[in-house]
């Protein structure tokens, strides 16, 4: 073999990855945020979330972005893993759809095709309105030129009439040693390149020069399913744990598949090449890259017709293997009643927001709990862990308003009555305020922290048992909250409650800022140290300030009603 040759084969395949890549970049351009969308609304069971799965993939001509933007959305709390794992079903099916492209490369001479495609896509590439549609042509053309080119070079290699080569091969019998051989190697080489399209590439150019067998060439395609997953895999690396869950279910799902085709291996193979009309016995090269093809399409299909049946054991399983502590679980951001879309009633879609923002609510007393242990919390370890997680709740918060105020603003487009769209500007109210509850939260840890780092003594005695007591008035604040936003059938008592823990609260803060200059000037405790002591106190009478926004918002609510 010439050193041309060799660079002719590593050039086709660089090519074809490079067209892969820029046509699926294309493509997603083109579908633009409405990918987004139809993941986020299309998957109300487990049937619609493996179409939009396959269709998103096929449309897109990649099963890894599909996969890697299903985990970033499990991660976000937009899906919820169940409904992540039927998505995953269906991005292996729509996936297939690259095998049945390249099985046509390699059954004609498709580079002819290819030089008035690219002459369109360069005048369009020039065009302000049209330039994305030129991309998408360039990338397809690039990804079939290398495919001409990579079925032109391993004819032109003549492996069937090199001796080493043709050993090599047969070197492996027809056995399970070598299908496992094989498995393995097909998912290394998967791994590797980062691309399971090239190795599908790269196996239909083996089998259609007739050197490698149909059973090992099937083998190293069941290998690039399991080395496909590793991308996600990856990907959900830094991400919470109901990501790494999604993540690994995908790799669940190819291997479950792999196993039970081994267990028939033979008998499954012999199926599908009489799908194709193919004689393992009377080998026509020419049909084998569509051989691969179908089969590829085949074990997806009735690999995902067996375990969609089977999503809520898989769900528990991955759950099982990948643990995380209860308090990894309470810091995850995830919506709980409307992941899934819009409902196709407005008023109902309310009701759902409505339950959505008792969510935020219960967040936010949440976080405001963990800044009171914070007050209490003396080792450094345990310190950074949970400041940490405050940390985490402030994201979470900013999410949360951002996705029930996304999804109020599409309710209040549906057909609405006008106390419907009056209750969902007061709903928009109740979010903003919220989060500023949680950004209030973060300053007070804030507070603590710089205090802790910075302050060359503790709080006095007097200092504590005033946080405390001002911590206790907001904690009743909180609690006072969630009932009024939990029952708006009994508004009056709990809002007249709301204004008397309000008062006392600003009252508490005027007397403490008076006395902390009284004690300062006396020299009860350094100027500095009465700093950090009056902004935590301000800052709780700021956060008391919010709590009675959204008091006042859930009253107005509850009198529309």
């Amino acid at each position: 073999m010439s050193i041309w040759i060799l660079f002719k084969l590593i050039g086709s395949l660089a090519l074809l990855m490079f067209g892969m890549k820029s046509m699926s970049e294309a493509l997603q351009k083109m579908a633009g945020s409405q990918l987004r969308n139809v993941l986020q609304a299309m998957t109300t069971n487990r049937f619609t979330g493996m179409f939009t799965g396959a269709f998103v993939t096929a449309a897109v001509q990649s099963s890894t972005a599909t996969t890697v933007m299903t985990v970033s959305f499990v991660n976000a709390g937009l899906l919820t893993l169940a409904q992540s794992i039927s998505i995953i079903m269906g991005a292996n099916i729509g996936t297939t759809f690259t095998a049945w492209i390249m099985s046509a490369g390699f059954s004609f001479n498709i580079t002819d095709f290819v030089w008035p495609a690219f002459f369109i896509g360069l005048l369009l590439i020039y065009s302000k309105n049209k330039r994305i549609i030129g991309d998408f042509l360039f990338g397809i053309s690039f990804l079939l030129l290398g495919l001409g080119t990579l079925k032109a070079t391993g004819t032109e290699m003549h492996l069937e009439s090199i001796p080493a080569v043709m050993d090599f091969f047969q070197s492996f019998e027809d056995n399970y040693l070598s299908y496992f051989i094989f498995l393995i190697i097909g998912g290394v080489m998967t791994v590797c390149v980062q691309s399971s399209a090239a190795v599908m590439a790269i196996t239909m150019t083996l089998c259609s020069t007739g050197v490698l067998p149909i059973y090992l060439g099937i083998a190293l395609v069941m290998g690039e399913n399991i080395g496909t997953t590793v991308t996600s895999n990856v990907a959900a690396m830094t991400a919470n744990t109901q990501a790494r869950r999604a993540a690994f279910a995908h790799m669940f799902f190819n291997i479950f598949g792999v196993i039970w085709v081994l267990c028939i291996f033979r008998f499954f193979i012999n199926m599908v090449c009489g799908m194709v009309g193919y004689n393992p016995t009377a080998p026509n090269p020419a049909l084998l890259p569509f051989v691969l093809a179908t089969f590829h399409t085949t074990f997806n299909i009735l690999n995902t017709a067996i375990l969609i049946w089977f999503i809520p054991q898989i769900e528990a399983f991955v759950c099982k293997v990948i643990t995380g502590s209860k308090n990894q679980e309470e810091d995850e951001f995830r919506l709980k009643f409307i992941a899934s879309g819009l409902l196709n009633t407005p008023e109902l879609s309310i009701l759902e927001a409505k339950k959505e923002i008792s969510n935020f609510a219960m967040r936010c007393h949440r976080m405001f709990g963990l800044v009171n242990d914070l007050l209490t919390v003396t080792k450094d370890e345990e310190f950074n862990k949970l400041f940490s997680r405050i940390e985490k709740y402030e994201n979470i918060t900013d999410n949360m308003e951002n996705e029930i105020a996304n999804y109020l603003t599409k309710v209040s487009e549906g057909h609405l009555s006008d106390e419907s769209k009056s209750r969902i500007t007061r709903m928009m109210r109740q979010i903003d305020e919220l989060e500023s509850i949680g950004d209030s939260c973060y300053n007070l840890a804030r507070t603590i922290n710089r205090r802790r780092k910075n302050a060359k003594q503790e709080y006095t005695p007097e200092q504590t048992e005033h946080i405390n007591a001002m911590m206790v008035l907001v904690e009743n604040a909180m609690e006072n909250m969630e009932t009024m936003i939990n029952h708006p059938d009994s508004q009056g008592g709990h809002f007249l409650k709301a204004r008397n823990i309000e008062n006392e609260i600003n009252n508490f803060r005027s007397h403490l800022k008076g006395k902390n200059f009284e004690d300062v000037n006396a020299g009860k405790y350094p100027y500095q140290l009465g700093v950090y002591y009056i902004d935590y106190i301000s800052e709780c009478e700021k956060l008391a300030d919010y709590i009675m926004n959204v008091n006042q918002a859930s009253n107005e609510c509850a009198k529309n009603r």
